[in-house]
């Protein structure tokens, strides 16, 4: 789609969807630094670099599983996918059912998370606007905890969350049930994300405009993409 055909797409825009982790809220100070802090009181001799390095590869493993099954999950599948995630990476721990426990915990802590200024600025100048936002998000029922502990991010809705919905983006189906509750059609609503299958190639099948955020610019091919959400204000 040329920029002037994507102009006039997005003048039908009545609603934004956010991804959550990456494009709304970031873990503080890292996911490999907190994997590496709380596997190191379970005798885990990693540091957060070699967990850097090793968490893609487990991170792969369980997505090529999900694609296996068609994308369906649940609540119960997304705790067998973090233990084996966290399995596979902190593998030299004296008591791995501990150890993830442990995790599980800090991540479901909204202190381990921030929203930052200028997205919260973003959406609160959308909101003024009169722009109905939500969040649709490959996560469990955590989510709505964490969200709740940033004042930035309530009142955004609704909340879509994958384990409740029962399946994954890409899934054609999870995009299905969005647009199912938003009660619009697929190109009056704008999906926002920073993965580039799950979030932008996969709201594109679903007939919504999309747009990526690209802040390390990997993606520089694509015209629909931003270096950061206040460049959003811009679009709308």
């Amino acid at each position: 789609m040329d920029g002037f055909q994507y102009n006039q797409f997005m003048r039908h825009v009545k609603a934004i969807v956010y991804d959550a982790v990456g494009t709304l809220i970031h873990v503080t100070p890292s996911v490999a630094q907190i994997y590496a802090d709380v596997g190191r009181r379970f005798g885990s001799r990693l540091e957060a670099k070699d967990v850097r390095q090793r968490f893609p590869i487990a991170f792969a493993r369980q997505e090529r599983l999900d694609a296996a099954t068609g994308w369906r999950t649940d609540e119960e599948r997304e705790l067998r996918r973090w233990r084996d995630i966290v399995g596979e990476i902190l593998d030299d721990v004296h008591d791995t059912d501990a150890c993830f426990a442990t995790l599980w915990d800090a991540f479901s802590a909204a202190d381990a998370w921030t929203c930052d200024a200028p997205s919260a600025e973003v959406i609160a100048a959308l909101r003024e606007r009169g722009v109905v936002q939500a969040i649709a998000s490959n996560f469990d029922g955590r989510l709505h905890g964490l969200l709740e502990g940033m004042p930035a991010l309530r009142g955004l809705a609704p909340i879509v969350i994958s384990s409740e919905v029962g399946w994954r983006k890409p899934a054609p189906q999870f995009f299905a049930h969005l647009l199912h509750l938003l009660k619009l059609p697929a190109n009056h609503v704008l999906f926002v994300g920073d993965d580039r299958g799950n979030d932008y190639d996969a709201a594109m099948r679903a007939g919504m405009p999309a747009v990526l955020l690209d802040p390390t610019e990997k993606h520089v091919q694509l015209s629909d993409r931003i270096r950061c959400l206040s460049e959003l204000i811009n679009l709308i």
